[in-house]
């Protein structure tokens, strides 16, 4: 299948449960704007319904490179008191491939005259599938590629904190504090007691006005994983005049992030983002591309009176 060893790493990623296991959870680059798709507590947090679509294709170039295509809808219910939300992802890394769909819950408490504290929870069901005889390996004797996992059913559940005002936010969240993989790592001859591991999501952001032209969004995420070293993803965007966002961001130990994103309207917005891998793994791609479309399902006077900073 492979002739690389780094297509074989990456198609290997989720297949080995001895292998690096950072991106069983999603990763994307426009974060800041998609906060649902990170932490149930989100759910939301805007006076009116949204949806987004995304597709993030990673490592472009690499056989077996991680595509991600993803779906979130929230909406407030009793005014703004509560929240619900709706997710699907389909990931597909190698010879692996995860779809989920997953319903979000958010109890919101306003804390000021325009902040709230919200708890999230996430309940969903995820489909896994890995066809482990497809890969070339040289441990022939290793039992846990001896057989294919077919649309295994894994039930999650996860948990999630936000805090947020008109400019600022503040997040915590486990998108899978609890995986019931049971028969999942039964079926993996050689495999630990869970296949899923739990991931910290610590977020952060505040919006700076400049002037009545330009406001300026620094934002922070912090991403720890028990079996790899942490991760943070450091972001700077520029806002002109409440419609246009251009943006940059590091990666700690992977790559540097250009990103933009235009309100079309005061319905539709979209996004672009472009990672470039400063490690050794960029000598075999030629990056990561994402787009993203969001729709507001919101009044205009709101849109107008309150931006979407994120």
């Amino acid at each position: 299948m492979s002739k690389l060893i780094p297509v074989l790493l990456a198609a290997a990623l989720l297949c080995s449960p001895r292998s690096a296991r950072a991106q069983q959870e999603l990763m994307i680059s426009q974060y800041m704007f998609n906060g649902l798709f990170l932490n149930p507590a989100y759910a939301g947090s805007h006076p009116y319904a949204g949806a987004t679509l995304l597709h993030r294709s990673q490592w472009v170039g690499m056989e077996g490179a991680p595509r991600t295509n993803l779906l979130g809808v929230d909406a407030p219910l009793m005014e703004g008191k509560m929240g619900v939300g709706f997710t699907f992802s389909h990931d597909q890394i190698g010879v692996s491939r995860d779809m989920e769909m997953a319903g979000q819950y958010a109890y919101r408490i306003r804390t000021g005259r325009a902040s709230h504290l919200a708890f999230g929870l996430k309940a969903g069901i995820s489909m896994y599938t890995a066809n482990l005889g497809d890969l070339v390996y040289w441990d022939t004797q290793d039992a846990v590629y001896k057989g294919n996992i077919q649309n295994a059913a894994v039930g999650k559940f996860g948990f999630g904190i936000y805090w947020n005002n008109e400019r600022s936010y503040l997040g915590l969240s486990v998108p899978t504090i609890y995986a019931a993989d049971g028969q999942l790592t039964a079926d993996m001859a050689g495999a630990p007691e869970h296949y899923f591991t739990q991931h910290y999501y610590l977020n952060a952001g505040h919006v700076l006005e400049l002037n009545e032209n330009f406001d300026l969004k620094p934002n922070v995420l912090v991403k720890f994983q028990p079996q790899a070293p942490p991760e943070v993803d450091l972001n700077l965007n520029l806002l002109f005049k409440q419609r246009f966002w251009l943006g940059a961001g590091y990666r700690t130990g992977d790559g540097v992030v250009g990103m933009v994103e235009f309100q079309i309207s005061h319905l539709l917005r979209a996004g672009y983002a472009y990672d470039m891998n400063t490690s050794q793994l960029r000598h075999y791609n030629g990056g990561s591309h994402e787009v993203m479309l969001g729709i507001d399902l919101g009044r205009e006077p709101i849109m107008i009176k309150n931006p979407r900073y994120f």
